[in-house]
Order: structure tokens, then C-alpha cells, then sequence
């Protein structure tokens, strides 16, 4: 099976439970149905499709670290490149898609940081994107736990962090 079939596959799985959290819950609907069915268009396009399949699927994948190799400098550039140009790819998509909390961030000249409020649709549309990770990657919703293990390293704001925080115990609740 070719990288790309691989890829598609994992993208539209993804995109499926993603969906799935947006509409079964009703209270959500009128807020991001649509977010649902856009959720990371963004993926289809060359500057993220080739890095990402590459780098999840391609001949090195994830794990080249623990892949036994003879430390050909050839190797190692070219997975050096792969690690770089799917890089480049995740700040694209962080940047194109604002359900990342990363995309309201704002890195100001000065080397200050702002943390701007996330409208309320892009927090569920975030929580909604972790349950798919959850869904896809482990087949189980994991969202409270995963956030617990990395919520000091996601910068929000404090009205931002309130509401994520409120809407997790409450979409964990509905299970």
C-alpha cells in the first residue's frame, strides 16, 4: 500500500470522528457543524499532503530513530530534510486552521508573547479534533487525560483556557 493510499486513509478516519463528536452533540450543532465537515481541508493541499505522508508513511516514518541504519550521511540528510519539510507543513497548518491553539499565539517583534482569545466554535472544533486524534491513533476518547499530561505546555488564554476547560468535563461527561 503506497504512502498516500496510507495517508488518506489515516486523514479521512480522522475526519470522520471529528464529525462524529461535532454532531452528537446537539448543543454544539448550530456552532460547528460546518467546522466539522471542513476540518482540516487544509491537509488535501501539496505544501501538507507530501511532507505528511512522507514523514508518517514514507520509507523512514516516525520511528527512523529506532530504525537500524549504518549512518550513511545520505540517510541521515535526507531524513533531515523529511523532518524539515513536514515541520514546515505543521506550522502551515497550524497556521491555516484555527482550531489549533498555536494559530493564537501571537510572537510579537519585541520577543513578547501574546495569548488572544479563541472564539468559542474553534474551542470545540479543538476539542472535537482531540477526541479524533484519540479515536483514530488509540480507538478510545482520551481527551481529558491527554489534555492533563499537556495543558502546561498549550499556551491559552485565561478566558480560552476557562471555556476549553469546562467544555472537556462536559463533552467527557456525555460519553
Amino acid at each position: 500500500m503506497t504512502k498516500h493510499w496510507k495517508y488518506l486513509k489515516s486523514v479521512l478516519r480522522h475526519k470522520w470522528y471529528c464529525m462524529e463528536a461535532c454532531f452528537k452533540n446537539p448543543s454544539w450543532l448550530c456552532e460547528v457543524w460546518i467546522l466539522g465537515i471542513i476540518h482540516d481541508w487544509s491537509k488535501f493541499r501539496p505544501s501538507e499532503w507530501f511532507p505528511y505522508a512522507e514523514y508518517f508513511y514514507g520509507f523512514y516514518g516516525v520511528n527512523w530513530s529506532q530504525k537500524k541504519h549504518g549512518g550513511c550521511g545520505d540517510e541521515i540528510k535526507l531524513h533531515k530534510k523529511i523532518s524539515y519539510c513536514f515541520d514546515k507543513a505543521w506550522l502551515l497548518h497550524q497556521h491555516r486552521n484555527k482550531h489549533h491553539w498555536q494559530y493564537w499565539v501571537l510572537r510579537e517583534d519585541d520577543g513578547g508573547t501574546k495569548l488572544l482569545d479563541m472564539p468559542d466554535r474553534y474551542i470545540l472544533e479543538i476539542v472535537a479534533d482531540w477526541y479524533a486524534a484519540g479515536m483514530a491513533i488509540a480507538k478510545r476518547p482520551e481527551i481529558s487525560p491527554w489534555y492533563e499530561q499537556n495543558k502546561s505546555r498549550i499556551m491559552l488564554s485565561d478566558r480560552t483556557r476557562k471555556i476549553l476547560e469546562t467544555v472537556i468535563k462536559n463533552f467527557d461527561e456525555r460519553k
